[in-house]
């Protein structure tokens, strides 16, 4: 499998951010880029599109269990 290159502008708090969202339940989590974007109001649609892609692809790899 190809490892995901992370982009320079994903913070490890966008990835926190995510997992808190994701465990609450608040959202599908396609559905989760305006709400990144609410918490972090610099992102671009782009930028925060990507983090949530990012954040997607390396969920596992990041909680193994």
């Amino acid at each position: 499998m190809a490892e995901i290159q992370r982009p320079d502008y994903v913070e490890d708090e966008h990835l926190e951010y995510l997992d808190e969202l994701r465990d609450s339940g608040d959202t599908n989590m396609f559905g989760a880029r305006p709400y990144l974007m609410d918490e972090f109001w610099n992102l671009t649609k782009q930028e925060a599109a990507a983090i949530l892609t990012y954040w997607m692809g390396t969920f596992g790899e990041r909680h193994p269990n």
